[in-house]
């Protein structure tokens, strides 16, 4: 559904050497599956996920939705193909315009997709999918006014809302209370299986990406290190690298993420 084919990118800085943020990556993500893509601060991965959202520019490979171009689309043919690749961005704060309400921006993405009549029971319908309720008090609200979970569940409505193939997720707990992280993941997984939206989730803990991947991909320096099924990755890490990082989690109390891991994998959230 959504592919990377040879991603690399390089950024240039008058006086300081080249940062290879992204070297010949290639990665697929399947209809109706949660890939993670798995590393720390500074690998390469948030620059691979603007990438295919076509808000960077790539210097070689390909970008590829349903097999179709990205990279090679026109500006109508891109506007419709981001309606099918939705972003829930790291930094709620920050991701909707300050001055507008809840009503207003959600009223914007789904007039985007299409939407001719558009009125408040649709709208509460959509806080509702979220758990945002009651959702008719949220409408006339502005970002500002609702805590950071209240913004990442607005920040997942918003995503949902045209009916996305492929949803892109940056850190999606990283604004919200540990008492409500749980919550939150059993959102993602609850709208998945209503709808089959395929997520590519971007992730530095592999706690996180073991219980709610099907699949992980480990990125170190901007290159791909080791992929493959979640339980597998976890359980037997081929790269130093993956048992670095599992290495490095697996003395912290799993209730401390706000999630209750086990070998039981995407059931224990």
């Amino acid at each position: 559904m959504l592919e990377l084919r040879g991603i690399s990118k390089t950024f240039r800085q008058r006086g300081q050497p080249p940062l290879h943020a992204v070297q010949d990556v290639s990665l697929a993500v399947q209809p109706g599956e949660t890939l993670a893509l798995v590393g720390e601060s500074g690998s390469g991965k948030t620059t691979l996920a603007r990438i295919a959202l076509r808000l960077v520019e790539p210097d070689s490979g390909e970008v590829l939705l349903d097999g179709r171009s990205l990279l090679q689309a026109t500006r109508g043919e891109l506007r419709a193909a981001r309606l099918r690749l939705q972003p829930v961005f790291q930094d709620s704060s920050s991701a909707f315009n300050p001055r507008r309400t809840v009503r207003a921006i959600l009223r914007q993405v789904l007039t985007l997709a299409g939407a001719t009549s558009i009125d408040d029971a649709a709208l509460c319908a959509l806080l509702e999918r979220v758990e945002l309720r009651p959702a008719t008090g949220f409408l006339d609200r502005y970002p500002n006014e609702l805590s950071g979970g209240q913004r990442q569940r607005l920040a997942v409505a918003r995503a949902i809302a045209p009916v996305p193939q492929v949803i892109i997720a940056d850190e999606p707990l990283s604004g919200a209370d540990v008492s409500i992280r749980a919550q939150l993941l059993n959102l993602l997984l609850d709208l998945q299986a209503a709808s089959g939206v395929a997520y590519l989730l971007i992730t530095h803990d592999i706690l996180l990406a073991q219980a709610f991947a099907d699949r992980i991909a480990v990125m170190q320096h901007g290159r791909i290190v080791e992929q493959g099924d979640s339980r597998a990755v976890f359980t037997r890490p081929a790269h130093s690298y993956t048992r670095i990082l599992i290495e490095a989690v697996q003395s912290i109390d799993a209730a401390s993420s706000g999630t209750r891991l086990t070998d039981h994998g995407r059931q224990a959230c």
